[in-house]
């Protein structure tokens, strides 16, 4: 059973040495994916992890429980795409039970494909917050960036999480010059008629997604862009942990987000955690080094023990970007491609 900690070392576990204080876990559930975007996957796909290295059920609410009574008060649900996992309705059910030892909020980032049929039951369960991926409003272009032609399942999906409550709609889209820069007008069309946040994503490198700077749209020539064409735009204020700026205009049902990840890191205000479906700990997105909760459980570790390993993990954690000095650094550096980390 859990082993009793005492609160006050337990929150300090959850520190690193730069003082910040790491309150929201992302969890991938799976590494499949039902797209095959082209920036996050491998043109050729990507080796799955054998069943029985991933993280069981079990495993995986131990660990979230764990981390709660450490302090970890928001989690996010991603992938892979996390509709794939058959369990999700169950494992969020299990997270909402973690609210009494602290827990106020479970998200999850989907693809949305096959979201409207699965959103009452996850709803019902507990789940509080969404991010919808979507990089084009083109059915198209859809089909050739995700290799899939199901747009119009995700609009459905907008809708149906719309409907149900999920305001504001957080839509993620990554902005790649070439591919669909010109359509961040129609994003900021939605955003303006529906109370959705459109959150524009630098692109940004991983293993085999063919980064290069060409593709790179920075966040700063986008908003100015926009303002000039849509005036009035006009900053929000947002949570100091927020990795996005948020800015809307007046009479405005939603808003329009820009998150920098190359030209202007957020890392000062890094508070989240990141464990992998196979149950490997990563405290920076961008870092190649893991430390595998897994392992550790499976030789018999105690809480006690696994809090510990975490606490060395994030003493080891870089001020910025895993140490690495610019986005060339880390398009040459060794990691996992997008879908097996888990965004």
């Amino acid at each position: 059973g859990p082993v009793e900690l005492d609160a006050a070392p337990l929150a300090a576990s959850l520190d690193d040495r730069y003082g910040r204080r790491h309150t929201y876990l992302r969890i991938s559930l799976t590494e499949r994916c039902s797209l095959r975007c082209t920036y996050c996957m491998p043109a050729d796909g990507v080796s799955l992890t054998d069943a029985r290295r991933l993280l069981s059920a079990e495993e995986l609410l131990r660990l979230a429980a764990l981390f709660v009574r450490a302090g970890v008060d928001k989690i996010r649900l991603t992938g892979g795409e996390p509709t794939v996992r058959p369990d999700l309705a169950a494992v969020v059910g299990a997270l909402d039970g973690l609210r009494p030892l602290g827990l106020r909020q479970i998200a999850m980032t989907t693809n949305g494909v096959a979201l409207s049929r699965l959103l009452p039951s996850l709803h019902a369960a507990g789940l509080d917050k969404l991010n919808l991926s979507l990089d084009t409003l083109q059915r198209g272009r859809f089909l050739e960036l995700t290799r899939r032609d199901a747009l119009p399942k995700v609009l459905r999906a907008v809708d149906a999480a719309l409907a149900l409550g999920y305001t504001p709609l957080k839509l993620n889209c990554v902005v790649m010059r070439g591919v669909n820069e010109h359509e961040v007008d129609a994003f900021a069309a939605l955003a303006r008629a529906r109370p959705i946040d459109v959150r524009f994503i630098e692109f940004m490198p991983f293993d085999d997604n063919d980064w290069s700077d060409s593709k790179l749209v920075p966040s700063a020539e986008l908003l100015a862009a926009l303002s000039q064409r849509q005036p009035g735009l006009r900053r929000l204020r947002t949570d100091a942990h927020d990795v996005a700026r948020t800015y809307s205009w007046p009479g405005a049902e939603g808003s329009v987000s820009f998150i920098s990840s190359m030209t202007e890191p957020f890392c000062g205000g890094c508070n989240r955690l990141r464990l992998t479906a196979d149950g490997s700990l990563k405290v920076c997105l961008f870092g190649g080094s893991e430390i595998s909760l897994r392992d550790a459980m499976r030789e018999g570790a105690s809480d006690a023990q696994l809090l510990s390993l975490v606490s060395s993990a994030l003493g080891r954690k870089h001020a910025r970007h895993a140490g690495l000095a610019s986005p060339h650094d880390i398009a040459r550096t060794k990691n996992r491609p997008m879908t097996t980390i888990g965004g």
